[in-house]
């Protein structure tokens, strides 16, 4: 059974883009299927993962707003993970959808296509744009459950409250079994307090469940996108390829009931 897991935050800067691309890495380093999907006009996943946005010529838009089909738009990339690409036109999606009935079942209907016409993926991995808007929205809608990669610094979690109510309505219109898996700290600094502190007021704040073990701040994690690979193939042996293949391994434990 697949999992569908949304990974989002409407703050830029919290290692969201890396922490897809890793985790998608590390999901197949322990034999699973997965299928990474772009949602960001900024395109920094695809990019990441070895392909120029400028190359592409049928994207995650033309799935979402032309009904192309989702199979003859994913690419195949070195890290083992398959890539539904995102480029600039996306950034017209939201206006090209506000008007459509049922925009936001819009991606989980081409997700339900694609698993209809191809061997299934045990995880498909969204990574939403830095917006609460008509595509986070959609990619709520079509999650089983969400992700919220934060930063480990007190003004990145003011915008938590306001995913959660965006998370509370989409399970009151669109999406009732919607889970939020818990937050995912990135860019920790082991050698403050300030970090723990800023993870333990979320956890009480929100009574959220936080995702082990946090994810170190290193230089790494920069150089792997201009290589076109993930952290897992840039620096096998880093920390922060170890903390998320730990993170995956978590994160299939948790899946492990629903397979």
């Amino acid at each position: 059974m697949t999992i569908t897991l949304a990974v989002a935050n409407q703050k830029g800067g919290v290692a969201k883009t890396t922490s897809v691309a890793s985790l998608g890495a590390a999901l197949a380093e322990l034999g699973q299927k997965v299928l990474l999907v772009d949602l960001d006009p900024q395109a920094c996943l695809t990019f990441s993962l070895g392909v120029d946005p400028e190359d592409v010529e049928v994207s995650v838009h033309q799935v979402l707003t032309k009904g192309t089909a989702p199979a003859e738009v994913i690419l195949e990339t070195e890290d083992g993970v398959d890539l539904l690409p995102a480029t600039i036109e996306l950034a017209r999606a939201e206006a090209d959808l506000l008007t459509r009935t049922g925009r936001e079942h819009v991606i989980k209907g081409s997700l339900e296509e694609l698993a209809e016409g191809r061997e299934a993926y045990d995880w498909i991995l969204l990574d939403c744009p830095p917006s609460l808007g008509v595509l986070t929205v959609a990619a709520l809608t079509a999650a089983d459950g969400v992700l919220i990669p934060l930063q480990c610094e007190t003004l990145s979690h003011r915008g938590v409250g306001q995913l959660l109510d965006t998370v509370h309505d989409v399970r009151r219109f669109t999406n009732k079994g919607l889970e939020v898996w818990g937050v995912l700290p990135t860019l920790f600094d082991g050698r403050t307090n300030h970090s723990r502190t800023v993870l333990d007021t979320i956890s009480e704040t929100y009574d959220l469940d936080v995702v082990e073990p946090p994810i170190p701040k290193t230089i790494k994690f920069a150089e792997a996108p201009a290589a076109g690979r993930s952290i897992l193939a840039t620096s096998r042996s880093s920390k922060g390829a170890k903390a998320y293949r730990e993170v995956a391994a978590n994160l299939l434990k948790r899946a492990s009931p629903k397979s």
